[in-house]
């Protein structure tokens, strides 16, 4: 891409979107060095900035891949259009007025700080689309962490 003149700011961007989209939570720290790869090509610029280009390139091939995190926002926004705008449920509602008492705003919330390893088991989405599963972790080891800590959290509500 250098030799064929591509802008060396948008090679970094693509290894930016790259590390999001196709490393994601299998290996968090790639979105940063994308990241500080970017902010590297930016300032240092041509012809310093390839070799910067190429360890970040070098790096993300060689890490696990995992595209859970942009399925997971895919499955998000999808159900958002076919659901459309539903209600936030009433014990997650914030209830600064005697009216928004009485209405039952805020009832029965449960602070998950309040709780062990602060998670409580708890619905945060509206009656229509309880207990729907966004995210799916990927199949690599910090995923796997993951999935494991959703088991231990939510049980078998979500058959992770």
């Amino acid at each position: 891409m250098i030799e064929g003149g591509e802008d060396v700011k948008f090679i970094a961007r693509r290894l930016l979107i790259s590390a999001s989209e196709d490393i994601g939570n299998a290996n968090p720290t790639a979105l940063i060095l994308a990241n500080n790869t970017f902010q590297s090509v930016s300032v240092i610029g041509f012809p310093e900035s390839r070799i910067i280009l190429s360890q970040c390139a070098i790096y993300l091939a060689n890490s696990p891949k995992s595209n859970a995190s942009y399925m997971a926002i895919g499955n998000a926004q999808e159900l958002v259009r076919k659901t459309g705008d539903l209600s936030i449920p009433l014990h997650l509602r914030n209830a600064p007025t005697k009216l928004m008492k009485d209405l039952d705003y805020g009832k029965d919330y449960k602070y998950s700080h309040n709780y062990q390893n602060s998670f409580v088991d708890q619905e945060f989405l509206p009656h229509e689309i309880s207990g729907t599963k966004l995210y799916e972790p990927g199949d690599n080891s910090r995923e796997n962490n993951f999935r494991e800590t959703l088991k231990n959290r939510w049980k078998n509500r979500y058959d992770y």
